[in-house]
């Protein structure tokens, strides 16, 4: 939502070229409806510097899509570490696998299919980042979820939180009313501090107490 010339000022002063992620992007306008899903280069980038300055080695991604954030994700967790991605569409499972290949992260990356809702209880790990980009209609869930499964001083961090502009604009969108419930509930929740940045399409930070 920034204007083009301030974005692209942020971009040429910030370290995201990256070839392998740039195949990834191809890759994705060139096999999918929707490629604004994937995360982008300066929001992938931050993903990564998360995950590294908390030397995360227990990491859970809501929401795969084609793996982009996924990559950026497992380039920053910790030796001998892992990422669980769960997405409910198997459609992309093949373009996954074939971008982890080409990041080279796919020894630490566990890809896996069906509602998130059901295989998260079903997990043992305590998570030290817990990143949120799926079905928006169960952000609420979603954090319901992991919230007691995160260690303390561990992160969440949750994207579209501003749903192009939407939870202000057009508060009776579907979808905006469930992202402004969750804002509240996240501002409202006394287990952790949250900050919202206007990174892309908006990126809330939350740290377990």
């Amino acid at each position: 939502m920034l204007a083009p010339e301030i974005q692209k000022y942020l971009d040429d002063h910030s370290n995201i070229e990256d070839a392998e992620l740039q195949e990834v992007e191809r890759n994705t306008h060139l096999h999918t409806i929707a490629p604004q899903m994937l995360s982008g280069s300066m929001q992938g980038r931050f993903l990564t510097m998360m995950t590294s300055l908390i030397r995360a080695k227990n990491v859970l991604e809501i929401g795969t899509f084609t793996g982009y954030g996924s990559i950026c994700l497992a380039r920053g967790i910790e030796r001998g570490g892992k990422l669980v991605t769960i997405d409910v569409n198997p459609e992309f499972s093949f373009l996954v696998r074939k971008h982890l290949e080409i990041a080279g992260v796919e020894d630490r990356v566990e890809p896996l299919i069906g509602d998130a809702l059901k295989i998260i209880p079903a997990r043992k790990e305590i998570w030290d980042l817990v990143y949120i980009d799926a079905n928006k209609q169960e952000y609420v869930e979603y954090y319901n979820a992991i919230i007691d499964r995160v260690r303390a001083g561990g992160l969440i961090l949750t994207d579209n939180v501003l749903w192009s502009g939407k939870v202000v604009n057009e508060p009776d969108d579907a979808d905006a009313k469930v992202i402004n419930r969750y804002n509240k509930m996240l501002v409202e929740d006394d287990r952790v501090d949250v900050i919202m940045l206007p990174i892309r399409d908006g990126l809330s930070v939350a740290r377990k107490k």
